[in-house]
Order: C-alpha cells, then structure tokens, then sequence
C-alpha cells in the first residue's frame, strides 16, 4: 500500500502542450484560437510544435515540379506566403513568451521539407535561397525553438514525438510497431490510439493528434472531392519525474473546446488572405 500511496501523490514535473499540424494559413481560425488560449490555461513548461507548419503551396509537391519554378514570378509569392505563416508563429510566440516557456520544440514535417528540397534544386540560380530553408524562413532559431530534422523523434521522459509517416487505416499500430515505444505524431490529420502490453516493460502506447487545417473541401483541392475523416484537437501531456506520462486528447469542434472543465470560443474576428484564396 505505501508504493501505491507513493505512486498516488507524486507530483507532475511538468506538463506539454503539442500543436497538431497546422498548414497555415491554410488553417481553422477557431481551432487555432482554441490551441492559443490552451496554452494560456494551462501554463505548459514545455511547448511541441508536430509540424507541417506551413502549407508552402508554391514549392508544394501537389503543384509544380521545383524545375518548372521561375524565381522571378513564383519567388515573391514564396514570400508572401512565409510572411504569412510567420504572422501567425508570431501568435504562438506571444503566448510563450507572456508565460516565460523556455522549452519550446519543433518537429520538421514532410510538408516543411519542400522548402529544404526547394532550395537544394534551385539555390544554384540565386545565392540568396540560403535564407528559404524552413530553419531560416520561419526564423526558429531566433524565436528560442528547438528544430529537430523530419524523422527524428524528440524524447521526454518515456514518450516520443514525432511528425509522423504512416497514413494508412491503423496507422498507430504502425506508428507503435515502427518505434517501438510510446510516441505522439501528426501527418494523417486523425485521431486516433492504440496501445499494447508487453511483458518485459509494461504498456505502451502511439497517439495521433489530428490537426488545425481547415477541413473545407475548397482549401484541400489535392483530394479531388475525396472524403476525410480528419479532426481539430490539440493535446495536453503530464510528465512525472519517474518519466512516466499522461496523454489527455482534446477535441475542438467548430472553434470550441473544454479543457479541465473550462469552455474555450477560440472563433478569431481575423481572416486571413491565402495566395489563391480567402479563408475565414
């Protein structure tokens, strides 16, 4: 019983707050509000950002291949668009810095890498590219984040995290056979759990944390009319001093959400002007 007792009472170390994909601006205006004021309830130490922060259209695999690029139409677009995507960072960075949080992560998505894969195929065209890599263009290092490379996972205590890569139908157990450890990712825009026991070791489980993009049919034309099953949430963990963690999932349906039996309206009054379209 004293172990029990032990366990019972020992106190959280520190809690995350993890923002699911987001593809700004290409991106919920409530669900983002939802994330934001998240963050000034619970008073994280620790901030993960999962990645495919921005939808990067112009050098987007869905659009053109990167040989076909003129920089001196497409490259101002660039602009605009990492103008854009850094209005909004600017948003998450207030928070953090209001609330003093120090630890603050990003994991590099597959849809942040075109950037990178942009610049490889075209820097030899204009010296200047140097300063369109997703480290440079959203100025992490200057925001005080931590950028870790697509496909590196981030360990805090027993859990992992990671942008993800699997997209089929059980893709947690995919997730959770591939690392082999407890692990929260992004990608398939979904959410979903799934966790199993092992002998030697215990429980362990793989979460995936849905997103913040809009789910209009008119922002993902790349489905072509294809039905998803994607959802807004944004996710809380506690962190013990033993490593061990609790994951707390929370859905955001049409720009609202309750968290720890607070209702949060995250509807923002702002639009926001795509590069080819309004989206509110």
């Amino acid at each position: 019983m004293d172990g029990i007792k032990e366990l019972y009472w020992l106190k959280v170390m520190k809690k995350a707050v993890v923002i699911p994909d987001q593809h700004f601006p290409i991106h919920d205006k409530g669900a983002f509000g939802c994330v934001l004021k998240t963050i000034e309830l619970v008073k994280p130490e620790i901030v993960i950002n999962i990645g495919d922060v921005g939808e990067w259209e112009v050098v987007s695999h869905w659009a053109k291949k990167y040989s076909s690029l003129d920089l001196g139409f497409h490259l101002p677009l660039i602009d605009f668009e990492i103008g854009q995507v850094n209005e909004e960072l600017d948003k998450i960075d207030e928070v953090c810095n209001k609330l003093n949080i120090k630890e603050r992560y990003v994991t590099t998505g597959n849809h942040d890498i075109w950037l990178d894969q942009f610049v490889e195929n075209k820097v030899g065209e204009h010296s200047v590219l140097k300063d369109y890599t997703f480290l440079e263009a959203c100025h992490w290092k200057s925001r005080g984040w931590e950028v870790l490379p697509m496909m590196k996972p981030l360990t805090i205590g027993k859990l992992s995290f990671i942008h993800g890569a699997f997209t089929n139908m059980y893709h947690t157990k995919k997730h959770l056979d591939t690392y082999g450890a407890s692990i929260i990712y992004g990608h398939t825009h979904t959410c979903q759990n799934f966790v199993k026991s092992r002998l030697d070791s215990g429980t362990i489980g793989a979460w995936s944390i849905g997103t913040i993009k809009s789910l209009k049919a008119k922002d993902n034309n790349f489905l072509r009319g294809r039905l998803h099953n994607w959802q807004h949430s944004v996710t809380i963990v506690n962190f013990w001093s033993n490593g061990n963690f609790q994951v707390e999932p929370i859905f955001i349906n049409k720009g609202k959400c309750s968290v720890w039996g607070n209702e949060i309206n995250g509807s923002w009054i702002r639009c926001s002007i795509s590069l080819f379209k309004k989206t509110c």
